[in-house]
Parts: structure tokens; C-alpha cells; sequence
């Protein structure tokens, strides 16, 4: 049973910056396409980014030049830099392997947003 744990979250003020992580075990990490999504309460789930094993990166327009996905090892990172309301939300981890339907989510992690 593939597992990916995210850790990380947690209350930061607006302008402030946190890094999210997920660990992932029991799956070929180099197979899979490692994405953050993110949930507001009554909100959809969005992306928020993407980034392949080979290493390219996709994001939200929301996001795009404060926030930065790695990957290294098991574990792919999410680096969130100037973060304001708009960014509260439930952070999930997500992996996905191309041309297959294996797709397996994490249970999230809360980032808050407040002064």
C-alpha cells in the first residue's frame, strides 16, 4: 500500500514562508509524477503544483513565483514564500504514474494563514 506523509503545515502570518514535505514509501518513486493540491473550506480542490521525475514543474497562476516544488529522494517539497489568506487551505500530496490509472493522495496537511 503506497504512503505518502505530508508534514509541515501549520500557522504562519501573511508575508511568511513555510515548507511542506511528503514522504513517500512503498511505491517507485521515480515512476510517479508528485503534485500539491490544495482545499479551502467550500471550496474545490485546485492544483497547485506539479513536478515529474524528470523534473519539470507546473503551477497555478496563484502561486507562480512564490511558491517552488522539489523532489529529492522519497520526499518532494513545497517551498511557500510570501503566503497571504488566499493560501489557507489543506495541503494535500498527490502521485500520480503516466499512462496508468495509479493515483494515490495523502491525507493533507493545514496551513493557516493569520496575523
Amino acid at each position: 500500500q503506497v504512503q505518502l506523509l505530508e508534514s509541515g503545515g501549520g500557522l504562519v502570518q501573511p508575508g511568511g514562508s513555510l515548507r511542506l514535505s511528503c514522504a513517500a514509501s512503498r511505491m517507485l518513486f521515480n515512476d510517479y509524477t508528485m503534485g500539491w493540491y490544495r482545499q479551502a473550506p467550500g471550496k474545490q480542490r485546485e492544483l497547485v503544483a506539479t513536478i515529474t521525475h524528470t523534473g519539470d514543474t507546473n503551477y497555478a497562476d496563484a502561486v507562480k513565483g512564490r511558491f517552488t516544488i522539489s523532489r529529492a529522494k522519497n520526499t518532494v517539497y513545497l517551498q511557500m514564500d510570501n503566503l497571504n489568506s488566499e493560501d489557507m487551505a489543506v495541503y494535500l500530496c498527490h502521485a500520480a504514474r503516466p499512462r496508468s490509472s495509479n493515483s494515490y493522495w495523502g491525507q493533507g496537511t493545514l496551513v493557516t494563514v493569520s496575523s
